[in-house]
């Protein structure tokens, strides 16, 4: 018979796990989510569950990379303007959903985002993409209107969040990896923030295991600096992609076989 301590146990772990990922490069979602939908959590609680208790790792990790942000004005405005209004439209449509069709449409969410990080590095190569290049209004604009979806996708659904901020960040010229980190960061705060509070009025957030889930997120988030700045750009790469794959691909096959 399974121990009653393997839930909670199981949610400090993941969570600890997402923030060391989230703080590295994104996708820690990617890990909370389906522990909590393994435990039992309907799909649209689990998924606001999820979003308020990787809340405070987002916030540690924030703060381990404020540095990063120094001189970084019109960036920052740039990413957390649009993160708000997008986290409070996705909530709403999410809460609008129903369980079933919600479920459904995860696997290729993730599927998606996880393309689009894999092809932001050669892109950026072909439109020859320089750190710090002259950004015109047309930039900032699309950087905006781009940030806006992802944020309303974010509110909808968190996972794959940071992969498509770092993937806009890179083709707006951002090449420091740590600064666009801070950028994600700071965005990821914005957006879950909004959608949490949109998910609280809805009822749907199971707040023990989101409290478990966000101390072991804080703990890893803050250790998880540490890590993106010891590992190289390339590496932390190659992880979120692998990871944004393999969860994409389970999810398909359980879907599949459900």
């Amino acid at each position: 018979m399974p121990s009653p301590l393997l839930p909670w146990f199981s949610y400090f772990a993941s969570g600890f796990a997402a923030g060391m990922i989230n703080s590295v490069a994104g996708g820690g979602s990617m890990l909370t989510f389906p522990t909590l939908l393994a435990f039992g959590l309907p799909p649209l609680t689990a998924n606001a569950t999820n979003t308020v208790a990787l809340i405070p790792g987002s916030a540690s990790a924030l703060w381990g990379y404020r540095d990063a942000l120094v001189g970084a004005r019109t960036l920052v405005l740039a990413m957390t303007l649009p993160s708000i209004a997008g986290g409070v439209l996705g909530a709403s449509l999410a809460l609008r959903t129903g369980d079933d069709r919600f479920k459904a449409l995860v696997p290729w969410l993730l599927l998606g985002a996880t393309t689009l990080f894999a092809l932001q590095e050669p892109i950026s190569r072909r439109l020859r993409i320089v750190d710090d290049a002259p950004r015109g209004p047309a930039s900032w604009a699309a950087l905006m209107l781009f940030q806006l979806g992802v944020a309303t996708y974010g509110g909808f659904f968190g996972a794959g969040i940071g992969i498509l901020m770092l993937a806009s960040l890179g083709l707006m010229g951002v090449r420091d990896i740590h600064r666009a980190n801070g950028l994600k960061n700071l965005a990821a705060v914005c957006i879950n923030g909004v959608a949490a509070l949109t998910f609280v009025v809805g009822g749907r957030v199971a707040w023990g295991a989101a409290a478990v889930m966000a101390a072991g997120a804080v703990l890893g988030g803050a250790l998880g600096v540490d890590t993106a700045r010891r590992v190289g750009p390339r590496v932390v790469r190659r992880f979120v992609m692998v990871v944004g794959i393999a969860l994409a691909t389970v999810m398909f096959l359980r879907r599949l076989r459900g």
